[in-house]
């Protein structure tokens, strides 16, 4: 029931427009934490590190790795290019991000989650912990949608297929 009521919105009017917000949104979100942390590697292992999942040089790769990884997902989901790819891509990091912050919380670290920036020992008064799940989750919840109905508004793959059939004559 619930589906169809999203299948209908997604076919309509606005769908294409929701999905070009959600890309938009998705896409920014991961750039600019990104962005934030690509140029500060030693900040960025420290945020991983913080966690204390995995092992420390492995961590360290990561907190490397990471930010890298967001800014390209991010172009890709602004730009609308391997729209499918970027959104299960994205999607999956945020689920990750979930279960990362969820297991500092649940064993009673004091972090900051290091998404934008930061990280590292905080007072344990300052967590923002259910904040940054819910906000991974509604970000979650927007990677499943361009999952589900790639096709937005100004989309490069749109575009481009736009223009091969006028090309073509079809």
């Amino acid at each position: 029931m619930i589906l169809n009521s999203i299948d209908k919105f997604a076919s309509g009017k606005y769908g294409s427009w929701f999905g070009l917000l959600s890309r938009l949104t998705l896409g920014g979100v991961l750039f600019a934490a990104g962005w934030l942390k690509i140029f500060v590697p030693a900040k960025s292992q420290m945020a991983v590190r913080a966690y204390e999942v995995l092992p420390i040089w492995l961590a360290n790769i990561l907190g490397i790795a990471l930010p890298w990884a967001e800014v390209g997902l991010g172009v890709l989901l602004v730009l609308g290019i391997a729209l499918r790819f970027s959104a299960i891509a994205g999607g999956a990091m945020m689920v990750l991000f979930i279960a990362a912050i969820s297991q500092a919380w649940a064993r009673g670290l004091s972090i900051d989650c290091g998404c934008f920036g930061g990280g590292g020992t905080v007072d344990p008064g300052e967590t923002k912990y259910l904040s940054e799940i819910l906000r991974d989750f509604g970000l979650a919840l927007l990677a499943i949608y361009l999952v589900r109905y790639p096709v937005t508004r100004f989309a490069w793959e749109k575009l481009t297929k736009t223009q091969g059939v006028q090309e073509n004559g079809n």
